[in-house]
């Protein structure tokens, strides 16, 4: 399967935008939400665990429907439409599916608790697991504590069960 959008290593912004508004257009009519949607360049920001070029923020009537278990609505069509359009998984977190500020929220919290875990395993020099998680929390937790020295990041599981150890380094 080719990927697309990608250009040098690098997200192609340009090519990518029209052809995600096209394929939200249709989704969301198809899906019968009342939600609108922007597609907006972002600028990344350097040092920062999750810095997208692209964000794609949703509002409206139906917008507590996305954000409804834990924002599983939203997350399955930003699945759908990433994978749909054949971007290269080297690319999946330059794009940010948004609604409500709850995905900035989720990763302000997680990058709180890698802190407040963190400190946990350096005063009791015993490991400390996470609950499960999907990839991309995981990510945010690695490079979140990735500097943090006297404590190491590992994923353990499999699956729906796949979730971030942290264990004092020795």
């Amino acid at each position: 399967m080719a990927h697309r959008f990608s250009n040098n290593g690098r997200l192609d912004r340009d090519a990518l935008m029209p052809e995600l508004r096209t394929f939200l257009e249709t989704l969301i009519r198809t899906m019968r939400l009342d939600v609108r949607f922007e597609v907006l360049p972002a600028e990344p920001e350097p040092g920062d665990v999750e810095s997208p070029e692209v964000v794609v923020n949703f509002r409206g009537r139906d917008q507590e429907l996305l954000l409804e278990r834990g924002a599983e609505l939203l997350r399955a069509i930003e699945y759908i439409a990433l994978r749909a359009m054949h971007i290269d998984p080297k690319m999946l977190d330059h794009v940010r599916f948004e609604c409500g500020d709850f995905v900035a929220m989720r990763i302000e919290e997680l990058k709180l608790s890698a802190k407040v875990a963190a400190e946990r395993v350096l005063e009791s020099r015993q490991p400390f697991a996470f609950n499960a998680m999907n990839a991309r929390e995981r990510r945010i937790i690695h490079l979140a504590l990735k500097d943090t020295p006297g404590v190491r990041t590992s994923s353990d599981g499999d699956g729906d069960r796949r979730h971030v150890v942290l264990y004092p380094a020795s």
